[in-house]
């Protein structure tokens, strides 16, 4: 055979009589005349890539036994034990039974809540500084007896806690030394376990604001390792130095990065359970005033995105919001806050979800201009047993309670005050991963890829979705097989502004399904906009499907199917697709109206987590336990702003 008209070496010679050849082959070439390799550009197209070439997989809220809710509730691993199990190891869960992962996680952030952090494990091992005190002696042998006696323990530190009457040895706060041990001790164990471009661990923790019980949280990482991060101790919400404001946070990120040089961002979560409160249209710690720019200024900087799911439910969408959206009621929590004081009122919802945070986040970039909720979207677990799960055959629950039993389906996990059931565990769903497009697997790469917003949340699966904006996308487009190349030259990615062009905007979307998991139903865009009134609309446009179908005359694509069979249970993918992909082009599309788009892509029906504990355990459970469920990946949004 010939290579640019040039002889070469038949396979069957041998490697010894090719080095001894070599010499005499580089006579017999003749180059002159022949032009060089080299063109403008490299020949192979993987070379000099300046974007985000893979995606990588991983949790960003973990709690393990040093969080005080988690170690009082039975949680005995600790973060190594939790590094052990996300890079892939089998380990023995909190309740003793064996655990692994289908597959490792490629990235991993322990949040242990910054109020009280290690303090639960020095009161369950009676160090000397708490043996020490009276409190510190009862507390310790109520947990270590366990049952019902360490719950009651558990609330008793929660009151003492609340209530400022805690000890200050059991006070683990700024300033206390053994809060500083712990802290040290949480850094070294991420160092420890960092593996650049295998297994990725970031500096992190929970600030945990809890507004009358109205969830405000929000999980701070790091870009930096110990010789930055060291040089502070984690906010808290406890005064003197701490405070519930999410602004008192964001003056000390700004601090930390100003002392450090360092980076740091934070990622709010379970909106869902804030009683209306995350995507507030007014500063409810001051006094209900409306917010200004400043604020909107502040929270756009510090919190790039939002994480949509984990195992308090979805909060992408909800079905009294957007009722024309028949996939908007998935793993909807509607119970109240996490006092469960009182039950959910629509005038809260608004507040409370993806959706209409993001059309309000737009409503005052026009009034003020600035867009204080531009937020990307992640998934995550919120996990507090040390342990990732989240594919639904491998779940093992929020709390050591409800690791794998018999009991734990139909288990009342909360009530309201007048004793109606507030929350079944059942309603826990399996937990979120955050998927990451970034050059290389290390902490730099993916939390500048965070920062920039190109991320996206799964359900748990491992969806590959890519979703890019641009003005001139076109059919062709969608079968590239180089799809990267094209978006990042024709257009930006997810995360991005799509800045002013001619005609209507137009985005390409592909996703590849999950290599364990199930087939692909379709792939929507949702867009959100302000009419020419100023009010918030939406639009849910399936682009792209398997099997065919067409659309119905009532606009709405016909349900794929199903193939479940809950007696195993399985599922086979015998409908759906493997991969989906098109270019869309907006059909409502105003020039003078704010927008913003994002992908979601949904697989065919599973079997969920209860299906799974009811066949292994031989259960027959109530008709009102889900057992199946449709798994989906968000997109980060895409933004556009009209010109001024």
């Amino acid at each position: 055979m010939t290579v640019f008209g040039h002889k070469v070496l038949a396979l069957s010679v041998s490697f010894f009589a090719l080095l001894h050849s070599a010499p005499i082959l580089a006579e017999e070439i003749n180059m002159e005349g022949l032009e060089s390799p080299f063109q403008s550009r490299p020949y192979s197209p993987y070379a000099e890539r300046g974007y985000a070439t893979d995606v990588f997989f991983g949790d960003t809220h973990v709690h393990t036994m040093l969080s005080a809710d988690a170690g009082g509730g039975g949680t005995r691993l600790l973060p190594r034990d939790a590094y052990r199990f996300a890079r892939g190891e089998q380990v023995s869960s909190n309740t003793g039974q064996p655990a692994k992962l289908a597959q490792p996680l490629d990235f991993y952030m322990i949040t242990d809540h910054s109020d009280g952090m290690g303090a639960i494990k020095d009161i369950l091992a009676g160090t000397p500084e708490i043996m020490a005190t009276e409190q510190g002696k009862q507390l310790n042998a109520a947990f270590n007896a366990g049952g019902t006696e360490a719950l009651r323990a558990a609330q008793e530190l929660v009151r003492l806690f609340g209530n400022g009457e805690l000890d200050p040895a059991l006070n683990y706060q700024p300033g206390n030394e053994a809060f500083t041990r712990v802290w040290e001790d949480i850094m070294a164990a991420a160092e420890e376990y960092n593996d650049p471009g295998v297994f990725t661990t970031f500096v992190a923790f929970e600030w945990t604001s809890l507004v009358s019980g109205n969830n405000l949280h929000r999980n701070v990482i790091f870009r930096d390792g110990p010789a930055r991060a060291g040089q502070i101790v984690p906010f808290t919400t406890s005064p003197p130095s701490g405070s519930l404001d999410p602004r008192a946070l964001w003056a000390w990120m700004q601090a930390y990065e100003d002392k450090t040089g360092g980076d740091v961002l934070a990622i709010p979560h379970n909106g869902n359970v804030s009683n209306g409160m995350m995507f507030p249209l007014q500063d409810d710690f001051a006094e209900g005033a409306p917010l200004d720019a400043a604020y909107a200024e502040q929270r756009q900087k510090w919190e790039p995105l939002y994480e949509a799911v984990q195992i308090k439910g979805d909060g992408e969408a909800h079905p009294a919001l957007s009722p024309d959206d028949e996939f908007a009621d998935f793993e909807t929590w509607d119970y109240g806050n996490l006092d469960a004081t009182e039950k959910k009122t629509p005038e809260m919802l608004l507040g409370e979800y993806v959706r209409s945070g993001l059309q309000r986040g737009m409503a005052f970039e026009r009034d003020l201009g600035v867009n204080p909720f531009k937020f990307g979207l992640v998934g995550a677990s919120d996990t507090h047993i040390g342990m990732t799960t989240p594919d639904n055959d491998n779940f093992f629950g929020k709390f050591t309670a409800y690791e794998p039993s018999a009991a734990r389906s139909t288990h009342i996990s909360r009530n309201y005050p007048d004793g109606t059931p507030a929350l079944y565990t059942w309603q826990y769903i399996t937990s979120g991963l955050t998927a990451v497009w970034a050059e290389d697997n290390t902490r730099g790469a993916l939390f500048d890829a965070m920062e920039r917003k190109e991320a996206y949340a799964t359900t748990g699966t491992r969806i590959r979705l890519r979703f890019f904006g641009g003005w001139d996308f076109n059919a062709e487009d969608a079968a590239s097989r180089n799809l990267a190349q094209v978006g990042y030259r024709k257009g930006v990615p997810m995360g991005s502004d799509l800045t002013a062009g001619e005609g209507a905007p137009s985005f390409l979307v592909y996703a590849l399904r999950d290599p364990m998991g199930a087939n692909l139903d379709r792939i929507q865009i949702v867009k959100l906009w302000l009419n020419a009134a100023g009010e918030q609309v939406e639009k849910v446009y399936d682009v792209a499907w398997s099997d065919a179908r067409e659309i119905q005359a009532d606009g709405k694509l016909p349900p794929v199917g199903n193939t479940v069979d809950l007696s195993v249970p399985t599922w086979t993918n015998t409908i759906g697709a493997s991969e989906l992909g098109t270019v869309w082009q907006d059909p409502d599309f105003d020039p003078t109206q704010r927008a913003s788009y994002y992908a979601r892509v949904i697989e065919i029906p599973t079997p969920r987590w209860t299906a799974y504990d009811a066949v292994y355990y031989g259960l027959d459970l109530p008709a009102d336990i889900p057992l199946q469920q449709q798994e989906r990946a968000y997109s980060s949004p895409i933004w556009f702003t009209p010109e001024s």
